[in-house]
């Protein structure tokens, strides 16, 4: 696997190696002495997954403390474009963000460290998104911003369609009134 930094420290893409032949494909997706080499010491103990329709937003979301979650993310069908905002308290990229596309053809993965909101945009139909994550869901701690907040400035790609947010979603904050992460 190729691990490569982004413009945030300690987000992460990884390229898992694929071995492709006319019976289709094997990946090894999650190993974890290999991850820990590369800097990744999440100790996953959840994975989740979802199935979503081209135009759905997901997020931002996160797990308030002590309940937060590094995840490492990934498409098995379709493809999104993610996005990890950095809300940890006197971080020098309080604020910014990070996004990748990830497809089940490109393989790409995202690690996004505690500390993230975290969110995406399907931009296929009946797109597979699968995530680990290294702290178990806590409803009492789940928490979300608007995807769109102006302050952050996501530039979320073009689609040619509507784009389909939970009710929940609809009335998140904007990051100004978040508690960041410490």
């Amino acid at each position: 696997m190729e691990v490569v930094e982004t413009a945030i420290p300690d987000v992460k893409v990884i390229l898992p190696k694929y071995f492709r032949d006319g019976r289709g494909y094997f990946v090894e997706t999650y190993n974890a002495e290999r991850y820990k080499a590369s800097g990744i010491t999440a100790d996953f103990v959840q994975d989740n997954e979802s199935c979503s329709s081209k135009g759905v937003v997901r997020g931002l979301h996160w797990q308030a403390a002590p309940h937060t979650q590094a995840k490492l993310v990934r498409v098995i069908r379709g493809a999104v474009w993610d996005v990890a905002v950095d809300i940890r308290k006197g971080s020098p990229t309080f604020g910014k963000y990070v996004a990748e596309t990830l497809t089940a053809e490109n393989g790409k993965q995202f690690y996004i460290p505690r500390g993230f909101a975290h969110g995406y945009l399907v931009l296929e139909d009946d797109t597979l998104f699968s995530y680990k994550c290294d702290n178990l869901y806590c409803p009492e701690a789940d928490r979300g911003m608007k995807f769109d907040d102006p302050e952050i400035g996501i530039e979320w790609p073009e689609i040619g369609c509507e784009i389909t947010l939970s009710d929940k979603d609809q009335k998140h904050p904007c990051l100004k009134d978040i508690e960041p992460i410490a």
